[in-house]
């Protein structure tokens, strides 16, 4: 069903610095998952699945690619008539200087102007970081039922995880009485998933009062949401139950990536009824030769395979050569991997060069090594 009272606003801006040389180039949201996706497929996939016809893209650092990646909004069914995918860098301060964003909540202030252009009722603030499947329908309809000021969608966590999280705790009807940013002694483990849904016209009222505040961090989590329950606003906890995951680390991007090659994994991509939407490959299908063997693994269209792959997740155009080994590895598209190469335990960044013979990877370290350089 079309969420016409309600548009989209995707923060997709931050640096996303621990994942190393990824994203030197390219904004974290444009960093390679799943075999064929980009991380930003994903929000912007729940969002054409939920019905929602207008999403804005906030980007910022390293976002060129980004930029014209999601630009129109082809790749997600979003370029119908009254609907469609907008870019939203920072504004310009004047003809010689840009603006940059100082926080998330800023991010939106800068684009009101965008957002009072289609009169929403409510507005869904997500981040564009992070793999999961969501209905923001079923979200709206608890917002509506409660009849909250501010939803914000919560996780439970493992009770020993909880104070790496901001928590929220709600009483007995899941309103939410205290925030607490990543506590010592965490009293709930409903961590919040930083996905929100708004009443427009009071959070702009906030957003103006804030952007007025030379003391405000201009954040939503430090500022926007404190102020609100200080203030006694109706704000609801709606926990969400299923396969979530912050690609924020080398280690925790392969994570990601392995969890799909578990036969019953919760995010499960070839769910007819949740489609997530990328750009098409136009690459022949993949090919493996009389040397080459596959098992437990992700292998995507142009790859040729004449060695042995266990394990793995291949994008787009991987050569493995003869007698080569991929064991526990996350290939990127355009990789050459050289006959009687062995690879254990790594991410390869695209269109890298593995020599023949050379050695990449420990299958016994703890943890993930990057190859962002040719080996020769």
């Amino acid at each position: 069903m079309r969420q016409q009272n309600m548009l989209a606003m995707i923060l997709a801006g931050g640096r996303g610095t621990r994942l190393e040389a990824l994203t030197k180039k390219v904004a974290k949201p444009a960093v390679f998952y799943g075999g064929k996706y980009r991380i930003i497929d994903f929000p912007l996939s729940n969002c054409a699945n939920s019905g929602i016809d207008i999403v804005g893209v906030l980007t910022q650092y390293e976002s060129v690619l980004l930029n014209s990646y999601v630009a129109g909004g082809t790749h997600w069914g979003l370029d119908a008539k009254d609907s469609g995918v907008f870019v939203l860098p920072p504004r310009e301060k004047d003809q010689t200087e840009f603006n940059v964003y100082r926080g998330t909540a800023d991010a939106i202030t800068q684009n009101i102007d965008f957002i009072d252009g289609y009169n929403p009722e409510y507005v869904l603030i997500l981040s564009g970081d992070h793999i999961y499947k969501m209905n923001y329908a079923k979200m709206l309809a608890h917002h509506k039922a409660c009849n909250a000021d501010c939803t914000i969608a919560v996780l439970p966590v493992p009770m020993k995880e909880a104070s790496r999280f901001g928590i929220m705790n709600t009483d007995e009807t899941d309103r939410i009485i205290e925030f607490e940013e990543k506590p010592a002694q965490p009293k709930s483990n409903l961590a919040s998933m930083g996905i929100y849904i708004f009443n427009w016209k009071l959070l702009r009222k906030m957003l103006v009062a804030d952007d007025a505040n030379p003391n405000s961090k201009h954040d939503f989590g430090k500022d926007i949401i404190p102020t609100m329950l200080n203030d006694g606003k109706r704000l609801f906890a709606w926990s969400f139950s299923g396969y979530w995951k912050d690609v924020g680390t080398i280690d925790s991007l392969w994570e990601a990536n392995m969890d799909l090659l578990n036969k019953n994994n919760e995010l499960d991509l070839n769910d007819p009824d949740w489609k997530i939407y990328t750009q098409d490959s136009a690459a022949r299908p993949h090919t493996i030769c009389d040397h080459g063997s596959v098992s437990r693994a992700f292998i995507n269209q142009g790859c040729v395979i004449d060695g042995k792959v266990k394990n793995s997740v291949l994008f787009t155009n991987v050569t493995v050569e003869k007698d080569a080994v991929v064991n526990d590895a996350v290939v990127f598209p355009n990789v050459e991997i050289g006959e009687g190469a062995v690879i254990n335990r790594v991410i390869i960044a695209e269109g890298i060069k593995i020599a023949a013979g050379a050695v990449v990877g420990d299958p016994k370290s703890d943890k993930i090594e990057l190859i962002a350089k040719n080996v020769r």
